[in-house]
């Protein structure tokens, strides 16, 4: 099964306090065994290293954000993710990192998102899935 993370499910799974952290970090421990094929934006990667700084050292928030991009494909931010994200943004109100990452999604060939954030705006052909949903 291949599929698309947004960066709170790797953050949660990380340690941020939350109720979803149990299936956040089952999907992560699934993909590591080689149950799921995880899928990511560089936007997201960006993220991760930010929160991970934020909260620990530099050598952990590295390790950690190393161990990510071990486990993901990643796909690159370049003009067609841009002028998509825009687009996002200009027609359904997007919110800048979640059009850019909603974008890159769309643009892989995804038509689902994993992701905590339930603020994640409705964009057509891109539909928003609970980690809990896919750990079970």
């Amino acid at each position: 099964m291949h599929l698309f993370l947004d960066s709170p499910v790797f953050l949660t799974a990380l340690g941020l306090p939350s109720e979803s952290r149990p299936a956040c970090a089952r999907l992560l421990d699934r993909a590591g065994e080689g149950e799921l094929s995880l899928h990511t934006g560089a936007e997201c990667i960006q993220e991760i290293v930010f929160h991970r700084l934020r909260l620990q050292g530099v050598d952990l928030a590295v390790a950690q954000t190393q161990a990510v991009r071990a486990l993901c494909v990643v796909h690159p931010m370049d003009d067609e993710v841009l002028e998509t994200g825009l687009g996002l943004i200009r027609d359904y109100g997007a919110r800048g990192r979640d059009a850019f990452i909603a974008a890159t999604a769309l643009i892989a060939g995804f038509d689902t998102l994993v992701t905590t954030d339930r603020r994640f705006v409705d964009i057509p052909g891109l539909r928003r899935m609970d980690p809990a949903d896919v750990s079970a």
